[in-house]
């Protein structure tokens, strides 16, 4: 099964633009929910995003996107600010989201858990709580790989890719047939189907036994450590460099997913690859003022990422069965 493949100009900056070229990432506050029917016409669920373990997804930044599209759905929607083990830190919640955690700043540990915390997370799932775990490229896959692998989720933890010609891409268009046959995909009803899925750089995935790939690599796709890596294959391609010589050098086969989901216990869990699909964010040039900035995430056209976010919690919330 293959990809339909677009550019885009987030990763060109990414991957090009030196170090005279600053560039501030944040959410776009502008960006409107469009053409939402709440699912709840008051005090819907509660969603839980976690913001205490150095994330930068907050909902009051780069994930403000994500929470004004949920509240518009009727969810009610907070910062957890905690530990994951701490008495009642779960209470309540049907639907904890977790997205790029980092690393604590002390340097102590990798994971951005610690065992009580997972194992914490994990008991509360398996008696029918709701994981929506995001972690995209390099670094953020390694701080929430423990958390992933209690679940069964293998992370790539890279830069996943594909090769366009003498250039390459790792913002991914997945088309109908590239994604799973799951109540995600499907909806409620012909009207929330989604048909194609847009992502904008992040790494790839494989689940446990029983888990559906809701968007789904296709055989070619490769991964490459770090951003140095892609870097490398990137400018050896426009050199004229063999493929195969740069590709077995720097990366390695992609796993199958970017996108997962599946029950746990009595829960159920949702794993992707990629975070600025849910939200609204944008890259501003403050050295370069008549430099238009570049929008990334559900704030662009072509894609089905917003019927995705709302269909994804409607059914880790059991809106859908």
């Amino acid at each position: 099964m293959s990809l339909r493949l677009t550019l885009f100009a987030g990763m060109a900056l990414c991957l090009s633009a030196g170090a005279s070229a600053a560039q501030e990432q944040s959410g776009d506050l502008d960006w409107r929910p469009q053409g939402v029917v709440p699912a709840y016409a008051e005090a819907g669920p509660l969603i839980r995003i976690d913001q205490g373990h150095g994330s930068l997804q907050t909902i009051e930044g780069r994930y403000a996107g994500f929470a004004a599209l949920l509240r518009a759905d009727g969810y009610r929607v907070e910062a957890g600010r905690g530990r994951l083990d701490e008495a009642g830190a779960l209470r309540d919640v049907a639907v904890l989201v977790v997205v790029n955690p980092a690393a604590p700043e002390d340097g102590s540990r990798i994971s951005a858990f610690d065992p009580g915390e997972i194992e914490a997370a994990a008991n509360w799932v398996s008696q029918g709580g709701s994981l929506l775990l995001v972690a995209d490229h390099a670094p953020h896959g390694s701080a929430a790989e423990a958390l992933a692998e209690r679940f069964g989720v293998k992370m790539g933890k890279g830069y996943a890719f594909q090769r366009i010609g003498d250039d390459l891409t790792a913002n991914l268009t997945f088309p109908s047939q590239a994604l799973g046959d799951h109540p995600i995909i499907a909806g409620r009803n012909e009207a929330e189907r989604v048909r194609v899925v847009k992502t904008f750089t992040g790494q790839s995935l494989e689940g446990p036994a029983g888990s559906t790939i809701l968007m789904a690599m296709s055989a070619d796709a490769l991964e490459a450590t770090d951003r140095e890596a892609l870097q490398a294959v990137r400018e050896g391609l426009a050199r004229g460099e063999r493929a195969e010589t740069l590709f077995s050098g720097h990366t390695r086969p992609a796993l199958p997913a970017q996108g997962l989901a599946f029950s746990f216990g009595r829960g159920r869990v949702v794993v992707l690859g990629e975070a600025a699909m849910l939200t609204a964010q944008i890259i501003r040039f403050p050295d370069q003022p008549d430099r238009a900035p570049v929008r990334f995430g559900l704030n662009t056209e072509g894609h089905d990422d917003q019927q995705f976010a709302l269909n994804l919690a409607h059914w880790l919330s059991r809106l859908i069965p």
